[in-house]
């Protein structure tokens, strides 16, 4: 059963019958919102590249490792992002970032999911956007969390998903931040680990 998360939640990973999850994935999906056309009739849906990115911390806070359009896999091959989708059309996950947490270092304690706008439109111009956890082994659903507050940014720090003693949990953190790219959204995401 799926957890719709609210800001600032936290949910264990651990599974319903006993021992933690190994493989997860996190799930972008995002539509664009149609420009009016002429006389009020609905316009042609515009061109969104949302980018879904995967930074990866130490326990002293300090960046190891970005997963990204421009960088597929981390250097360790535990985390690894299927491609980015320029448009956002479709249904379902348009970005998918997989994670499999048995392979991560011991060294990596957190892993803050983020999402940006690389084409800069902000986010009032986005619906039907969310972000979601997957146990990558059975399909199931384990969390959601819906993006789609409008605004003026241009991105936003999504969830982190944490090491808890020997287990995993996730924290949706629903931050608003600006940047086109990944590295412009460190500086936000800092606070929040």
């Amino acid at each position: 059963m799926s957890i719709s998360l609210q800001k600032g939640q936290k949910v264990s990973l651990s599974k319903p019958g006993g021992g933690d999850l190994t493989r997860v994935k996190m799930g972008l999906g995002w539509d664009a919102i149609a420009k009016k056309g002429l006389f009020g009739k609905k316009g042609k849906a515009q061109s969104i590249d949302l980018d879904a990115s995967c930074l990866l911390f130490d326990a002293s806070g300090n960046l190891a490792d970005t997963v990204w359009f421009r960088q597929l896999r981390s250097k360790d091959g535990a985390v690894l992002h299927t491609g980015d989708n320029l448009t956002g059309e479709g249904e379902g996950d348009d970005e998918v970032i997989n994670v499999d947490l048995q392979s991560l270092p011991a060294n990596i304690t957190q892993l803050v999911f983020t999402v940006n706008s690389f084409t800069g439109q902000d986010f009032s111009q986005i619906e039907n956007a969310f972000c979601r956890l997957v146990d990558e082994a059975t399909g199931q659903e384990l969390a959601r969390y819906d993006l789609s507050g409008s605004g003026q940014h241009n991105a936003q720090i999504m969830a982190k998903v944490s090491r808890d003693g020997q287990g995993w949990s996730m924290t949706a953190i629903g931050a608003i931040a600006t940047g086109r790219t990944v590295q412009h959204l460190v500086p936000a995401v800092t606070p929040h680990l």
